[in-house]
């Protein structure tokens, strides 16, 4: 029995006809939003169902605003589908045979620096920021979970500086709201989270996150709570060991739990934090936006026990029973959305120990991505950035 209610999940929506469902390559916010005036900000209702009509009128004026003006915002398209590869002095992937590997730099005098471990992924461009950075995607074949899914990821300006070459970088995983498949809405740039980012790092308040962004769930019928439900994909181990393997395999990153952590939105805040919680050898932080508290997936039925390993309320308190290690959990909350009362009680009852808890209140936020990305802004990811290790430049010379 759930403590807190939950919003429901549209596991068989009585709204849609199946016919009319939404395209199923879909990058963007599941939230259908209200007509907007011009100069409004986006009056998302609190739903997980992808809004199309909104991305192609923002598309047709992007090609109406003058020849121009298109042409530039096309260059976020120029190269899409091409190869590509993080770490200047990184090898190629296998399938580029003319290359010739270089050699890779040994890592700096860090003993928790962890160089690339290899296999590498063979990368594909899906869209490029205005600073010049790359977001990319890659088909991966979980070896633990034997799922096979997409993953999106990102890797700021400073991973490919010189000065960097020999340092482990923080990561970043950002699991979706909605259906989380089979796209993960953060790697559309329209959202802003690896700008926010970006920015953040010029501006002091952002560690240089690399951003790793998994399929959440193995189909768009149900929500899977990023757990090994018995009998269904193990997207529990998806999430807390394969998609950990493919990153350390093909970046710059630390073997402590001081480099890893979550952020997420709406079912992806449920998973993220139900991870840390979970794992707490493995992860330090994350960032719950607008999440859950407790699982609710209907393919628990008849499996309370794992159910019940799987609920934060129960991590939580297991970890304070046994007085770590410490965990860092920051609420984001729009304060035009419901939900607050579940971060605060969960607060009240588990946010003590080594269960460290904020809620930052986003003003006139509602259930969305781009709300929540205003928040990281406004604070969360300063918060995180403190809480995480920092990559350290080579000053030698």
């Amino acid at each position: 029995m759930h403590q807190y209610p939950q919003s429901p999940r549209p596991d068989q929506p009585p709204y849609q006809d199946p016919s009319e469902r939404y395209p199923q390559d879909s990058p963007y916010p599941e939230q259908p939003c209200q007509e907007l005036q011009y100069g409004q900000t986006p009056q998302c209702k609190r739903s997980r169902r992808a809004i199309w009509i909104s991305a192609a009128v923002a598309f047709v004026l992007l090609l109406g605003g003058g020849g121009g003006f298109a042409a530039w915002k096309l260059d976020w398209f120029s190269g899409n589908g091409e190869h590509v590869s993080f770490g200047a002095a990184n090898p190629p992937p296998a399938a580029d045979k003319k290359a010739t590997p270089s050699e890779a730099p040994k890592p700096s005098g860090d003993p928790d620096v962890l160089m690339p471990t290899g296999p590498k992924s063979e990368f594909k461009q899906s869209t490029k920021l205005d600073d010049g950075t790359i977001i990319a995607k890659t088909r991966l074949t979980g070896a633990k979970s034997g799922f096979e899914g997409d993953v999106w990821v990102w890797a700021p300006k400073e991973y490919d500086d010189p000065k960097y070459a020999k340092s482990g970088f923080p990561v970043l995983i950002a699991l979706p709201g909605g259906n989380g498949f089979p796209g993960n809405y953060w790697a559309d740039r329209s959202l802003g989270l690896q700008k926010a980012i970006g920015e953040g790092v010029q501006a002091g308040t952002s560690l240089p996150f690399i951003v790793v962004m998994p399929v959440l769930n193995p189909d768009n019928k149900y929500y899977y709570d990023g757990a090994d439900i018995p009998g269904q994909p193990k997207m529990g181990t998806w999430i807390a060991e394969d998609i950990p393997a493919f990153t350390k395999a093909n970046f710059r990153t630390y073997k402590s739990r001081d480099g890893w952590a979550f952020m997420g939105s709406s079912s992806g805040a449920f998973v993220g934090m139900k991870t840390v919680l979970q794992y707490p050898d493995r992860f330090k932080a994350v960032i719950a936006s607008g999440g859950e508290i407790v699982p609710d997936s209907p393919l628990w039925k008849g499996h309370q026990a794992e159910m019940d390993a799987n609920n934060p309320e129960k991590l939580a308190k297991k970890l304070i029973d046994a007085n770590g290690p410490e965990v860092y959990i920051n609420f984001q909350i729009g304060t035009k959305e419901s939900g607050r009362e579940r971060m605060a009680k969960f607060q009240q009852q588990f946010g003590k120990g080594p269960v460290k808890t904020t809620i930052r209140d986003i003003q006139n936020g509602e259930h969305n991505g781009w709300h929540y990305v205003r928040g990281m802004k406004e604070g969360s990811l300063e918060w995180i950035s403190k809480v995480l290790k920092a990559p350290k430049p080579d000053t030698a010379g």
